[in-house]
């Protein structure tokens, strides 16, 4: 036992007086914040050691996911690049088909000894030799770009650093690439080190220092620009941002000039992604007073939006994604949160449908122009990724790799049902269980969710939750508002001062599943992750009657100075920020960290976080975890688990994430089985 410190540091927001005494866990550095961490792993690691069902939900996990995994392939100059992991491998290695066999081009596994280097982004160049691939390592957001020679098979001496969120778009000569960086560390304040994002070209051969400047617009410091090549390689084309927003700008230049961006759609009034252009006649899906979203024809020699056209009108579903090859639109939509394709012609006359096998999520999809066909992945609750081939011209659909995998489905079945949210709106939730079941409310739960940053809440499969349903339990996912699963309406009326929303959808989710004898709140748990952390948190604090555990992963919780950590500035379009007198009043009221009350019996709670998380920082969840065992009852369960070596999720291997379910599945045998 260690005696915790407070700070007596109270801020005032705009008249209202707000204490933070364990800021001081804001600093990972400090003697204090390494001394508590400890002392908390210390606990964490007591907890879980004298729980007896981890061995054998280890072997079974291992067992479940040692099946292989196939990714979605791209043909490039007529050979088929792919990735797969066999199993247990702790990242998918990139191959190349070369007719009646494989051949290895990247290993991710050999860049680490422990698999916490992971490739993040591929990009293959035009005439097909070299690869630009980047890597995080420790989970960060951080990341390096190197070129690979795919003709030797070694990697050149180009090396560059600084990046996140960037594409990599090869000029159609091949001898380079456009990638997006923020500034050198220490080059600028460190509340700055994400902003000034700019643009390079990197001539092959050339130092990082050498790179071309492209694009910045120091003027709007916050602004992130993230470039790609026309489809009739005439172009430079940028898509412009204001952090997570859903509008966006687009600025283009001719690919041969080195005049200033011309700032075709620059009023941020809509999301604008690029589908195709023929000469000056430039595509667009837009939402613009479209929530579903459209496509429309945009001439950039005459770009007034009095002679735009619209070439396909809003649908009843969502227009999810669009990509054009040759004289066709793919168009995929979501229908109740699943997803659909359909096949237009570009004067936007309606061909067909393609007929997916199964109701589910398309995971990824590329195009060959060479060839006029398409690669896609399916996947369900109860599927794994099926790799899909479909060839425009003769409208044939086939198998490209499907895994057998050490479970039988069949036993299985996913049900959508519709419940009503508090303010009466209809709400859907997939459930996957066994078949069968008796709704005798003794069986176990857990309820998922995210609502937020129109992220759609598909069909998803996970080998970790075959063990759940395996073990008798359930699995909900509530498509809450926040989400875009109806489109952008649906999105603004989960965010900034309508959040609450995505709340009392996910309390009432819980509530159904209790009102129609699927559990009860003892056996009811919740889990989310990021915003769904947040989620979960927020929920947990406001009807801590209602659930019998908690799983917050990397949450958000402090939503007074969250934009005040890495990147937390761009979520500001998504929550606000308590700095705007108007938007604190909402952030406060559920705040999570600022709403534990003194005395409460809050359920089992079991906060997840790792070490390298540069996107959301451990301090939240550390903050939540001090608060709660300062103020709640005694007698609540609080666990923190701080991971090492692991960020946000990104590029987690698989011996950590086997890790971590483990652990979830411990803590809950053990708290849902009192």
């Amino acid at each position: 036992m260690i005696t915790v410190k407070k700070d007596n540091i109270v801020e005032d927001y705009h008249g209202t007086k707000v204490s933070d005494p364990y800021r001081w866990l804001e600093d990972p550095t400090s003697s204090d914040s390494i001394e508590w961490s400890n002392w908390m792993g210390e606990k964490c690691h007591t907890y879980f050691s004298g729980l007896e069902t981890k061995e054998a939900d280890r072997k079974r996990l291992e067992e479940l996911w040692n099946f292989p995994k196939y990714f979605v392939p791209k043909k490039v100059k007529g050979k088929l690049y792919y990735q797969k992991n066999d199993g247990l491998q702790n990242q998918a290695v990139l191959f190349r088909n070369e007719g009646d066999k494989d051949v290895v081009v990247l290993d991710p596994n050999t860049f680490s000894e422990d698999g916490t280097v992971a490739m993040t982004n591929y990009s293959f160049s035009k005439d097909g030799r070299f690869l630009a691939y980047a890597t995080s390592t420790h989970g960060s957001d951080w990341q390096e770009i190197q070129v690979h020679d795919l003709s030797t098979g070694e990697n050149l001496k180009d090396h560059i650093q600084h990046v996140k969120f960037t594409s990599i778009t090869w000029a159609p000569d091949s001898t380079g690439f456009f990638y997006s960086r923020f500034p050198e560390p220490g080059s600028v304040a460190p509340e700055d080190e994400s902003n000034y994002h700019k643009v390079f070209f990197h001539k092959l051969g050339n130092p990082q220092e050498a790179d071309e400047l492209i694009h910045e617009q120091p003027e709007d410091k916050e602004l992130m620009f993230s470039s790609f090549i026309s489809d009739d390689e005439k172009y430079i084309c940028l898509y412009v941002y204001l952090g997570t927003a859903t509008e966006n700008r687009f600025y283009y230049r001719p690919i041969d000039s080195s005049e200033k961006f011309t700032r075709l759609l620059d009023k941020a009034d809509a999301e604008y992604l690029y589908v195709t252009n023929q000469d000056n006649l430039f595509y667009f899906k837009t939402d613009l007073h479209t929530p579903n979203g459209k496509i429309i024809a945009v001439d950039i020699s005459n770009p007034e939006p009095t002679n735009w056209k619209e070439v396909i009108p809003e649908q009843e579903d969502v227009m999810d994604f669009v990509i054009a090859i040759h004289d066709k639109l793919v168009i995929g939509l979501l229908h109740h949160a699943h997803h659909q394709l359909k096949i237009y012609r570009l004067d936007g006359t309606y061909s067909h449908d393609i007929e997916l096998p199964i109701l589910g999520s398309l995971t990824d999809i590329t195009k060959s122009k060479d060839d006029n066909e398409i690669y896609f992945g399916v996947t369900s609750f109860l599927s794994p990724t099926v790799i899909y081939n479909y060839n425009l011209d003769v409208e044939k659909l086939r198998v490209v790799a499907e895994s057998e995998i050490p479970f039988n489905t069949s036993d299985y079945e996913t049900n959508q049902i519709f419940y009503t949210s508090k303010d009466g709106t209809k709400v859907p939730m997939f459930l996957t269980h066994r078949k069968g079941m008796e709704l005798d409310r003794e069986n176990p739960v857990i309820l998922y969710g995210y609502g937020g940053f129109n992220i759609n809440m598909t069909p998803a499969f996970s080998p970790a939750l075959l063990r759940w349903l395996e073990k008798g339990g359930i699995y909900a996912v509530a498509n809450l508002r926040g989400g875009t699963e109806y489109g952008e309406e649906w999105h603004r009326a989960g965010m900034l001062e309508n959040k609450q929303n995505v709340f009392d959808d996910f309390i009432s989710a819980g509530e159904w599943l209790i009102e129609n004898n699927y559990t009860r709140k003892e056996k009811l748990s919740i889990m989310g992750g990021s915003n769904g952390g947040l989620l979960v948190a927020a929920c947990m604090v406001q009807r801590p009657d209602l659930f019998g555990a908690v799983l917050c992963r990397v949450p958000v919780i402090d939503m007074l100075r969250y934009h005040k950590f890495t990147i937390g500035r761009y979520w500001i379009p998504e929550y606000g920020s308590a700095d705007n007198p108007d938007q604190f009043p909402y952030l406060y009221a559920y705040s999570p960290l600022h709403n534990i009350q003194d005395g409460v019996k809050y359920p089992p709670v079991l906060i997840a976080t790792a070490e390298s998380d540069d996107r959301v920082v451990p301090a939240h969840a550390k903050k939540f975890a001090a608060t709660l065992m300062e103020k709640a009852d005694p007698n609540s369960t609080i666990v923190l688990r701080l991971e090492a070596k692991a960020g946000h999720g990104l590029g987690k291997p698989t011996s950590k994430l086997i890790d971590e379910w483990v652990d979830f599945y411990a803590f809950l045998d053990n708290e849902l089985g009192k």
